[in-house]
């Protein structure tokens, strides 16, 4: 068994080479991944890429398991994986969220109210943004948490898509938030030709990208680390100064 590494929500290790065990963080996370084992394996046969399938391997502690997705995380990018991911997210935009709904995938509410107390009085600039966001649709079966971590590749390509714990009923944009706010032209611009995104998709997916560091410092807060809460605000500032509409 060899240590993968930890997100915010659960630590990873590699077993035997073909295998990942995952073991959540916190209590509430339990529940994120016993719903992947349900719904993965009708969500996965739909996807043009790999992703995981995972099941429950034992209960008490929980962990589940799944064969390790092939590829590394992202660190170049071109017009091939554009258009690989742009092909990945209307697959999965286009899936049922009806049939989703039925295997207990439901919206994922923004913390607004946290966001108030816990952002908005250091960056009351913010407001119109928290206004924005929370009247965004909340109808499409999406990833909720795709960055670069995230999506695999080797030689030039795209090879699959991992951590469906953030997995919700809500806005198709927050997927395009980090690939067309935060990656080269030709990527971006590729992954928008292939997957049809319009001038109004594109300001709901920056609305979602200036949003992200605002977790950033909620986390920091529950975790009771002052550099993880500063580091969000640098990025919430930054991020709010990009405007409501992409350069």
């Amino acid at each position: 068994m060899t240590y993968l590494g930890e997100g915010w929500d659960s630590t990873a290790s590699l077993v035997d080479g073909r295998w990942v065990d995952r073991r959540p963080r916190r209590p509430e996370i339990g529940p994120q991944l016993i719903r992947e084992s349900v719904v993965m394996p009708w969500l996965a046969p739909q996807l043009p890429l790999s992703v995981p399938v995972p099941v429950v391997l034992t209960e008490s502690p929980l962990v589940v398991r799944h064969e390790l997705v092939p590829g590394e995380e992202l660190t170049s990018f071109n017009a091939t994986q554009g258009r690989q991911l742009g092909e990945f997210l209307r697959a999965l935009h286009s899936a049922s969220a009806e049939h989703a709904r039925q295997l207990g995938v439901g919206p994922m509410p923004q913390p607004i109210d946290r966001f108030r107390t816990e952002v908005l009085p250091s960056v009351p600039e913010g407001a119109r943004l928290l206004a924005r966001i929370s009247s965004l649709p909340a109808d499409t079966l999406v990833h909720g948490d795709l960055g670069p971590e995230h999506v695999l590749g080797r030689a030039g390509v795209l090879t699959g898509v991992i951590d469906f714990g953030d997995l919700h009923l809500g806005d198709p944009a927050i997927d395009l938030a980090w690939a067309l706010n935060s990656t080269p032209p030709e990527f971006a611009d590729a992954l928008a030709r292939t997957y049809g995104v319009t001038g109004e998709l594109r300001e709901r997916a920056l609305s979602w990208h200036q949003l992200g560091p605002w977790h950033e410092v909620l986390y920091g807060n529950d975790i009771g680390d002052p550099a993880v809460v500063a580091n969000g605000f640098t990025g919430v500032r930054d991020r709010l100064r990009i405007g409501v509409s992409p350069a």
